[in-house]
């Protein structure tokens, strides 16, 4: 059995999503979850860091926890990033860690399709694993599973709401026929 590996807790508050729950290991970022302010039951005080399992922390946890957070920021002020500064430690099975690694090479700004990805790992008849890899994706956002949509141009799903997926894509300047345009 493995040890338990420590976990820091962080909100960062009032982003146009909501707010977002960060949870930090020793190795990075291992997840991230969008929580609606008016649903939060969530044991979190706001601008407060939580630590569960042991207290110390590390100048490698604290760097990754501050690019992290920094990279977020920016991203909601508008400013183009790939997140790809920011340490992960995700935990998956092999396909779902080779999809969340082709999610990260999609660009700020363009989309693709769950059948073109599944046919960029090679696996063209798994279009729905990739769906569901999606929908499985620990840390939304800096994995940009939002950057995915359905073959007839439509949005697809999204795990934290078709809402947040649109104004995403949006905040990237995509254009589709969810907007309108």
């Amino acid at each position: 059995m493995q040890p338990e590996k420590p976990l820091w807790l962080i909100r960062l508050n009032d982003t146009p999503l909501g707010h977002l729950d960060l949870r930090f290991t020793f190795n990075g970022l291992a997840g991230l979850e969008i929580v609606d302010p008016e649903d939060d039951h969530s044991f979190l005080i706001p601008g407060l860091t939580y630590c569960l399992g042991s207290l110390r922390t590390t100048e490698r946890i604290e760097e990754a926890i501050n690019e992290t957070l920094g990279e977020l920021i920016r991203y909601f002020r508008g400013a183009v990033t790939s997140f790809s500064k920011v340490r992960l430690d995700l935990q998956g099975s092999v396909f779902q860690l080779q999809v969340w690694q082709k999610l990260r090479k999609i660009p700020w700004g363009e989309t693709t399709t769950y059948r073109e990805l599944s046919h960029r790992l090679g696996r063209p008849q798994a279009v729905r694993s990739v769906g569901q890899a999606c929908r499985a994706n620990p840390v939304p956002i800096i994995i940009p599973c939002h950057r995915v949509i359905a073959a007839d141009g439509s949005l697809g799903g999204y795990r934290f709401g078709l809402e947040r997926k649109r104004w995403l894509l949006g905040h990237e300047g995509v254009k589709g026929k969810w907007t309108g345009a």
